[in-house]
């Protein structure tokens, strides 16, 4: 098996989980930015894992914009987020990333990164702004567990990564 993981990270949680993904797979690990279209030839395995940004995974569009030069391939893609996995979170990531078609050809998962306000740019900065004012207006108690958790990360940084988490990713890749 020749496999590649390509990643977009803007805060490094996806970053973490690419990495880790191919030093268990002894894959080629590739920034986004970095990856030719015309490398996905080289490869029966891609792998592609962002951040989410308002429910889209980050620099997805090199999976959806290539989907024909991926036939025959196993594609698999990533999203890392600070909410817990839940089954219906990632159904709800999957059909929103990926039309019916896609989803055929794609296997997907759901990996909890974390939150760092500090790393973020400037316009993320000014949205996550937004979102700490809007959920701040609500009162505590109809905020739910994730809404309450989400202001408390912007206080501190917030890192759920963990080993394991990968472990269902990888042993589908060598299946």
């Amino acid at each position: 098996m020749k496999a590649v993981i390509i990643y977009k990270s803007k805060t490094g949680f996806a970053r973490k989980y690419a990495e880790w993904i191919s030093s268990v797979l002894d894959a080629e690990l590739v920034n986004c930015r970095d990856f030719v279209n015309s490398d996905f030839n080289k490869y029966d395995v891609v792998i592609f894992g962002g951040g989410l940004y308002v429910g889209g995974i980050n620099g997805v569009n090199i999976i959806k914009n290539n989907i024909n030069l991926l036939k025959g391939k196993k594609v698999i893609v990533f999203a890392s987020g600070a909410t817990p996995k839940r089954e219906e979170t990632t159904k709800e990531l999957f059909d929103f990333n990926f039309n019916a078609e896609e989803q055929k050809q794609i296997k997907f998962f759901y990996l909890r990164g974390g939150f760092d306000f500090s790393k973020l740019g400037i316009i993320d900065k000014i949205l996550m702004t937004l979102l700490k004012l809007k959920l701040r207006m609500k009162k505590k108690s109809k905020r739910n567990a994730d809404e309450s958790g989400m202001l408390a990360a912007y206080a501190a940084p917030c890192d759920f990564t963990k080993l394991k988490y990968i472990n269902e990713l990888v042993e589908y890749a060598k299946a």
